[in-house]
């Protein structure tokens, strides 16, 4: 037996807004959104998924609404690496222009990697540029 990993889910109290957040951040898909969820997926994901066996379908991220906020440092965070084609630092002042902020999570300072949260404060992580 083959699990897949179908999608990661992100809790928020503007579930929508926040989906729309990442979607912009990642450059990704809307693929639903009503008063329960909101679902992203990479833009080759629908034309990709029917070719491919159902372990290589690509994961989305699916927000939900809660009525509290986040508290505390999350225990599962999200990697993004830049190309090695694209400036790191300019991808980091984008994310920050949308509305990330830089976040201490005790990462201290010779690290290479940046920790960011997005608006509602999920710590997320920049790393450096990756060729693959």
């Amino acid at each position: 037996m083959t699990l897949r990993w179908y999608s990661t889910v992100i809790e928020s109290t503007d579930h929508r807004a926040l989906a729309r957040w990442w979607a912009e951040a990642l450059g990704w898909d809307i693929m639903f959104e009503d008063p329960d969820e909101a679902v992203l997926v990479p833009p080759w994901a629908r034309e990709l998924a029917p070719r491919l066996r159902f372990e290589q379908v690509p994961p989305g991220l699916v927000f939900v609404p809660v009525e509290h906020r986040k508290e505390g440092k999350n225990r599962l965070h999200l990697d993004f690496a830049p190309h090695t084609g694209d400036d790191r630092d300019e991808e980091i002042a984008r994310l920050l222009a949308l509305g990330a902020a830089r976040a201490d999570v005790g990462q201290g300072p010779d690290v290479s990697w940046d920790v960011l949260a997005d608006p509602d404060g999920n710590e997320f992580c920049v790393l450096s540029s990756r060729e693959d």
